[in-house]
């Protein structure tokens, strides 16, 4: 793949992950209290209609991971794969996070929160255990896109250093500079 591609990939995926992550908890600390509110002494209650209005899946998420970041992290897999050494291996370690993350929000957090948002609003303990397990679960996630963007951000750094590697090496091996009188 050629430098200034594999650059873009690597430049967006930095940024969408970093946007992820912010975004990630942005939602669990100002809008999910929203969804689900009270306390252990009065007990939680589900509240499906904020959810929908809020509808962060359809309003935000769409646009900025489920289909974005999905398919950088497939491009930049590809474009992991075919570098080597230190850069290989923080590209490659980030691709993994961020398919783990894709892959635990298209098997639970995306079909989750689809039932949720089809029921009423209810204080049923099933209801409020799967809503509480998916908030719960939900730190885990931040934790996973944390991870794959450190590992993104490492592996970006790996990337310009190997960039400046090759030009100091590809300068050595041409000589010396025209001379400049003096």
């Amino acid at each position: 793949m050629r430098r200034p591609v594999a650059s873009l990939l690597l430049w967006l995926f930095v940024i969408n992950l970093g946007t992820a992550f912010g975004a990630g908890l942005f939602e669990s600390r100002v809008l999910v209290p929203q969804w689900l509110s009270g306390s252990v002494q009065s007990g939680y209650r589900w509240n499906a209609e904020a959810a929908r209005q809020a509808n962060t899946g359809l309003a935000f998420w769409v646009y900025v991971t489920t289909v974005p970041l999905t398919l950088l992290t497939i491009g930049n897999l590809i474009a992991a794969w075919q570098t080597s050494g230190a850069l290989r291996r923080w590209w490659l370690a980030a691709g993994v996070a961020a398919v783990a993350d894709r892959a635990f929000t298209f098997g639970y957090f995306i079909p989750t929160m689809v039932r949720l948002m089809r029921l009423e609003t209810a204080a049923d303990p099933e209801t409020v255990a799967i809503a509480t397990q998916w908030a719960q679960w939900d730190y885990a996630r931040h934790a996973i896109t944390l991870a794959a963007w450190l590992l993104a951000l490492k592996a970006f750094a790996a990337f310009y250093q190997a960039g400046r590697s090759s030009s100091a090496a590809a300068a050595a091996a041409t000589g010396p500079g025209p001379s400049v009188p003096s």
